[in-house]
């Protein structure tokens, strides 16, 4: 079987950033594009709690599906397995620079949310007691400090 796409990037070498994992076509024509929302450096630091991403991507993704410029192009946002990020689908053919300014007001919002999380109720979520907002707001906050802030076309591109 050949390695999909996503597991020949080296892992290694890969800062924390905005990249485009991948650009698909639908048979309808449209282009989705993947990124990866990276905000930990694999195999490097660790890996974010399982429990900040279930709160982040529950905030993010009622964020996201609600921003009035880009909520029609919102496809999917969730967690990475590895849970070193998340990825985000959106229609169009988009690059991280496009994205930027929106990542930076998701992040924002995730950091600064008070209140109850939506959705995060036995009736809407399968495991709607597994969050951590305090964590995914600090690694929200984290991410904007050290990555957004300081974005480098390092932060970009995947590595060579």
């Amino acid at each position: 079987m050949e390695k999909i796409a996503s597991f020949t990037i080296d892992h290694n070498r890969l800062l924390r950033g905005i990249y485009v994992s991948r650009h698909d076509v639908t048979p309808s024509g449209d282009v989705i594009t993947t990124f990866d929302i990276r905000m930990t450096e694999p195999n490097r630091q660790p890996a974010l709690s399982p429990r900040a991403l279930h709160a982040m991507e529950h905030l993010a993704a009622t964020y996201l599906r609600n921003q009035p410029e880009w909520r029609d192009r919102i496809v999917y946002w969730g967690p990475m397995g590895c849970c070193t990020g998340n990825y985000l689908l959106m229609q169009g053919e988009l690059t991280p620079a496009d994205i930027l300014p929106l990542m930076r007001e998701t992040m924002e919002f995730v950091a600064s949310f008070e209140g109850e999380i939506p959705g995060a109720t036995p009736r809407d979520c399968g495991n709607y007691s597994y969050m951590d907002l305090d964590e995914a707001r600090k690694a929200a906050r984290v991410y904007i400090d050290e990555v957004l802030d300081r974005i480098t076309p390092a932060n970009l591109q995947y590595p060579q």
